[in-house]
């Protein structure tokens, strides 16, 4: 029984002749070199780390949103997608495979209603359609405030 666990199997000596090959690659790295370098890596002073916040913590809120704080920073350039939503309405796949060009879908929104503007899938605000240089625009007309926003998550 001894001898069985003294003779490596096909996947083990595979993998001892891999590693024998990637440290023969690695050059004349001794494991005096090795333990040199990790211990300047525990020598160096790590760099100060913020306190952890409890998960699950809402931030107390001190005032209104802005983007003066080192919290935002680093998610200011994330981008993300924003829409406009004219309505929508719900049809069949009967109806939806007939479609052609010409078709006219009745939405659920009467003419002139502001439309819905919707950042990742989530209402922001609503607008009215303008033309700026004749590209079509949207001009806000009602921000639904920060913390709406947050109870929408929910």
């Amino acid at each position: 029984m001894a001898n069985d666990m003294d003779t490596p199997t096909p996947e083990e000596q595979a993998l001892a002749d891999e590693w024998a090959a990637a440290l023969s690659e690695a050059g004349d790295a001794s494991q005096d070199d090795i333990d040199a370098l990790m211990n300047q890596g525990a020598a160096a002073p790590s760099s100060p780390r913020a306190p952890m916040e409890e998960f699950g913590s809402m931030p107390k809120a001190t005032g209104p949103v802005t983007l003066d704080g080192p919290n935002l920073d680093v998610i200011l350039d994330i981008p993300v997608s924003i829409s406009m939503e004219v309505g929508n309405t719900d049809i069949t796949i009967r109806n939806l495979l007939q479609l052609n060009q010409g078709s006219v879908i009745e939405l659920d929104r009467l003419a002139g209603e502001p439309l819905d503007v919707l950042v990742n899938g989530t209402l922001i605000a609503h607008g009215e359609v303008v033309v700026v240089n004749e590209k079509f625009g949207i001009r806000l007309t009602d921000v639904i405030s920060p913390s709406e926003r947050i109870k929408k998550l929910r």
